[in-house]
């Protein structure tokens, strides 16, 4: 289970440059253009999908005495 959990962690990783790139597209065009509005919809949902392999991640370490704290997102 561990070593599934170090993989999910490493999607995590995936998911979190695919969401600072969606950040990047939304900041850097007009902010009233639909392709900004398009790329923060897809970074909510990467962020989305991102918590919860967070807490499946969590899940298969549960009781394997190699809990990692979640990484921040900065979304609280």
């Amino acid at each position: 289970m561990a070593d599934m959990a170090d993989r999910l962690e490493g999607m995590l990783e995936e998911l979190s440059d695919l969401a600072m790139d969606a950040l990047r597209r939304a900041t850097s065009g007009d902010p009233d253009s639909g392709e900004t509005g398009d790329a923060l919809a897809l970074e909510r949902r990467i962020l989305k999908a991102r918590r919860a392999l967070e807490k499946t991640v969590t899940a298969l370490r549960e009781g394997s005495g190699t809990f990692r704290e979640p990484l921040d997102d900065g979304a609280a």
